[in-house]
């Protein structure tokens, strides 16, 4: 795909375009979405060719709305353990981890992405809902030492197998050797970037974090150079891919009346640590009662969807609504309309068959197993 004349796209000053925003225009992007407040790019012409795109080669997405909030201060460990029930003791320097904040009732307020930068220094890279405005409230009762702050800051996703070859290429063999889950500083040609080997695609993927936001349009027009050799699609990230393996949206798939436990995030909730955190006490109450509602994968009879859904579909038991379809696609490499739905605990059992109520008519939903490709997420992790 080459570049096109430029196109004009706004809703006024109070959506904030990336750094990278020019450039994606003019590599074809003409759709965005809104995130976090900020312009996101969502159609570069056709989502099942940058599906493959993606799982054949690789793209390059504009992921700045994925926005940081920067904690640092002599207690800024401490404060991060306060906002999340995942245990952090053993979270490195150059560590990553994926991680859940939940409010005082275990409600899910994000699902960041949490990086340790220094020692006292973390970065929450979020999902999209307004964890600064959280975080700086939550620091004004705490009675710890922290700032708290948004800093120029803005990833690019490079994600799909030739990813690799193409960071190869750019950075040299160093950058091999980056683990899954863990970060690094570079310094490219006066470009100022963390990059750390993590995605939204369930393939092998890596983000830049870039530093200075006038360096935007240089750093994307550079990758996309370095990886043409590579076959380098702009694309956005893909729907079809992250249904295929299980990767939740918030808004979609949970929000703040959803707790971990639903969604089967037991591994994100320690209980059982000596720090305190915001909703231990109702998380525990939880976990004793069990939950009424659970996530599953489901399989939609009929033909090809022609998008993912806008609207939560009702789902029927023997006529009465047992739960929603949060999530669901047509995935072309498995042939088979894929979803994510939350569902009555009763009828979250393999097999069990469920009426979708969508716009076009009901058809029948199975419950299956999730992820639906790749589970033990052997790409992304090797």
């Amino acid at each position: 795909m080459g570049k096109q004349e430029q196109k004009e796209f706004g809703f006024g000053t109070q959506i904030r375009k990336s750094p990278y925003f020019d450039a994606t225009v003019r590599w074809g992007a003409n759709g965005f979405s809104v995130y976090n407040h900020m312009y996101i790019p969502r159609d570069f012409g056709n989502p099942e060719q940058n599906f493959w795109n993606l799982v054949n080669d690789a793209i390059l997405c504009d992921v700045a709305v994925e926005r940081q909030v920067e904690i640092t201060g002599p207690d800024a460990a401490k404060f991060v353990q306060m906002l999340t029930p995942r245990d952090l003791s053993k979270c490195a320097v150059g560590q990553c981890k994926y991680v859940l904040i939940t409010n005082a009732e275990g409600g899910i307020l994000n699902d960041p992405i949490l990086l340790r930068l220094e020692e006292n220094r973390f970065w929450i890279s979020l999902a999209d809902s307004d964890i600064l405005l959280w975080a700086q409230g939550v620091a004004i009762h705490s009675g710890l030492d922290v700032q708290i702050r948004e800093p120029d800051v803005s990833p690019l996703q490079l994600q799909g197998p030739k990813s690799g070859e193409i960071m190869k290429a750019i950075f040299g063999e160093s950058i091999t050797d980056l683990r899954y889950y863990w970060l690094r500083e570079y310094d490219l040609d006066g470009i100022p970037l963390i990059i750390s080997r993590t995605g939204w695609s369930s393939e092998l993927g890596y983000e830049l974090y870039l530093q200075d936001a006038s360096k935007g349009d240089e750093l994307w027009e550079k990758i996309m150079a370095a990886g043409a050799p590579f076959g380098l699609k702009p694309g956005h990230t893909s729907t079809i891919r992250r249904i295929e393996g299980g990767m939740l949206s918030y808004h979609a798939d949970m929000d703040i009346n959803t707790n971990p436990y639903e969604l089967g995030l037991d591994r994100l909730v320690e209980l059982d640590m000596e720090a305190d955190f915001i909703g231990k006490a109702a998380l525990k109450r939880i976990r004793e009662e069990g939950v009424s509602r659970k996530q599953v994968g489901l399989v939609i009879d009929g033909a090809a969807l022609s998008g993912p859904n806008t609207k939560f579909w009702a789902l029927e038991k023997d006529g009465e609504c047992v739960g929603k379809v949060t999530s669901a696609v047509f995935s072309p490499r498995l042939e088979q309309n894929i979803a994510l739905a939350m569902v009555s605990a009763d009828s979250a059992v393999l097999g069990t068959t469920f009426e979708v109520d969508m716009p076009n008519g009901k058809r029948t939903a199975t419950v299956v197993e999730r992820p639906f490709f790749d589970p033990n997420k052997k790409i992304a992790a090797t």
